[in-house]
């Protein structure tokens, strides 16, 4: 069995991304991991060089700026990478650069991988996701966070990065049949000193809009106000391995009180029905559990 992982990342240094954690995260996994490179005002191509393993592939892209509608291009640069990959890997595995595989699912990953190898109805795993926010010790827990979504599809070439890039479709718009595994995704990409999360928010939303929507509704401030959130709850587990230096050099506190929730009543009634039974309702699944 061959396993190709594969992400890509531009401007890792400029807007903080944890890209270095989420390939080293991987790469137990993997045989190889094939990284789209784009083209950086930073040193994102020498810091991805960096990384001591003979796993890593680099291939060098150009983003196409121009693509302001619905984060399009980051699907586009997804699938620059996933059409890289080894032709002979059995299974592709997808992580982006703000993201980070927890080692407590290795096992069951490559468990999922041998028993579903030849299967022909399963095309991808599904993951649990842990969204944190402003900090590493909150996690985001109301609707507007997903709670899974596919890292690990089969290499066919009719699956396709889906919109912008959050998960996978097949070529015809169907979704993919999927196998949940029991292993987590942390995500963090609202984890950032607010000074660089407001640099981030005034760059990361032209790839959904134009320039008029951006100065309408992006705050032309130096720090981004983290207080806004609707719901968080305290984490108390435990961080994957390869997070561990970034998380001992943060230098901010977030300062939030965990028991505030910015709800209305219809959403106290949901959230209060979610965590007494664990059904979101009206829940967006881009996938098809099997």
């Amino acid at each position: 069995m061959y396993v190709s992982g594969f992400t890509f990342v531009r401007n890792a240094i400029k807007f903080d991304y944890p890209i270095v954690e989420a390939i080293e995260s991987i790469l137990p996994v993997c045989n190889e991991v094939v990284v789209a490179v784009g083209n950086s005002d930073d040193g994102t191509l020498d810091l991805i060089k960096s990384i001591l393993s003979d796993k890593i592939r680099i291939i060098e892209t150009k983003w196409d700026d121009s693509l302001r509608e619905g984060g399009r291009v980051l699907a586009i640069e997804t699938n620059k990478a996933f059409d890289a990959i080894n032709p002979a890997a059995n299974w592709a595995f997808y992580i982006q650069g703000d993201e980070c595989f927890h080692e407590n699912g290795v096992e069951a990953v490559k468990q999922a991988m041998i028993t579903y190898k030849d299967d022909t109805q399963v095309d991808g795993l599904l993951f649990n996701y842990r969204h944190f926010y402003g900090s590493y010790d909150f996690v985001g827990d109301s609707r507007k966070w997903y709670r899974k979504e596919i890292r690990v599809i089969k290499n066919n070439k009719r699956i396709r990065s889906f919109r912008d890039a959050q998960g996978f479709r097949k070529d015809d718009n169907t979704k993919l049949h999927v196998k949940p595994v029991q292993a987590f995704i942390h995500h963090y990409g609202w984890v950032k000193h607010p000074k660089d999360m407001m640099a981030k928010q005034q760059s990361f939303h032209r790839m959904w809009h134009d320039d008029n929507w951006v100065d309408k509704y992006v705050p032309k401030k130096e720090s981004f106000d983290y207080s806004g959130i609707d719901s968080l709850v305290k984490f108390n587990g435990t961080h994957p391995m390869a997070m561990q230096a970034r998380i001992e050099r943060i230098n901010w506190n977030l300062g939030f009180d965990p028991s505030r929730k910015k709800y209305n009543l219809k959403l106290w009634l949901l959230y209060i029905i979610e965590k007494l039974t664990g059904w979101r309702i009206g829940e967006y699944k881009n996938y098809r559990k099997i």
